[in-house]
């Protein structure tokens, strides 16, 4: 399968159906901009801009790989599973991100009441920051601030206001990442754990825990990115080379909602192709040659 793609690939990007700032199209018009050849589009917990990403990858001459970001959580972590070419119809895996994207509104609405008793901030306002398809969270908040002149950009409003020593912080549903890989598993995807040794507060998870998961069929780590700390990614190469899983980069790209640039990560077309191998749910839109 690897003569049908070659060149960098960035499997981590959002639009604005999550909370990227770009639409589906643009995403991958600025990721060939920087010579990425093969892309994923991995939105929070949502697949609507599958097919938009996919006709622009094309007609730019560009594979894609259809993508999302499965919330997850793991004792007080939040975990973010990465899953690849499962097919979008599953109604368990859609029954699941209909309910996080539900809780998601429902939190998010609480914090804006909360942050609206001491800060000129509306429901209004946030909603004026999100595009129909969107699963409103934090980010949108954060641009809702700015756009009110509160903050300057969403660093500053994460780290500030948005933190949750600031006490404007609501938790919100996400399964289990057992619970996780196991739905992009049994919907025919390959399940990659993104940015899996970050610091702070998402921590890596603990070993044992990540032996139940290879266990449940955890495909592999995102091990290039940005965030994750060099001692984690000792660690993690390790673990992968033990139990041969795939190893991924990426860029996580968000447009202007983070300083991420694409293709300052990517993975290798042998990882891409065992990717592709692997999966059983859809499979990766490739352009007319």
């Amino acid at each position: 399968m690897s003569h049908l793609f070659s060149g960098p690939a960035d499997l981590h990007l959002h639009s604005n159906h999550s909370d990227g700032t770009e639409a589906p199209a643009e995403v991958m018009r600025q990721v060939r901009g920087y010579g990425v050849r093969t892309a994923a589009l991995t939105d929070h917990d949502r697949t609507t801009g599958w097919d938009e990403a996919a006709d622009a990858a094309n007609a730019l001459g560009m594979t894609f790989i259809p993508g999302m970001e499965l919330s997850a959580k793991h004792e007080w972590r939040s975990v973010h599973v990465l899953g690849y070419l499962f097919d979008p119809t599953d109604a368990a895996l859609v029954a699941e991100t209909e309910r996080i994207r539900g809780d998601r509104i429902g939190r998010a609405e609480r914090i804006v009441r909360s942050i609206g008793r001491d800060y000129d901030l509306r429901w209004d306002d946030v909603l004026a920051q999100t595009t129909a398809d969107a699963t409103v969270g934090r980010p949108h908040i954060a641009d809702a601030l700015v756009a009110r002149g509160i903050v300057r950009d969403r660093t500053e409003a994460f780290d500030g206001i948005l933190h949750p020593r600031e006490g404007y912080y609501e938790p919100h549903y996400a399964p289990d990442p057992l619970t996780a890989v196991r739905l992009i598993t049994e919907a025919g995807g390959v399940a990659i754990i993104a940015h899996p040794s970050t610091v702070g507060r998402d921590r890596m998870m603990p070993m044992p825990f990540v032996e139940q998961l290879i266990a449940a069929g955890l495909g592999g780590f995102e091990i290039e990115h940005r965030e994750n700390t060099a001692s984690g990614k000792r660690v993690l190469r390790e673990i992968a080379h033990k139990h041969d899983l795939i190893v991924t980069g990426s860029s996580d790209y968000h447009g202007a909602g983070k300083p991420n640039r694409p293709g300052e990560n990517t993975t290798s077309d042998d990882m891409v192709a065992r990717l592709i191998d692997r999966a059983s749910g859809t499979t990766p839109r490739y352009p007319r040659s």
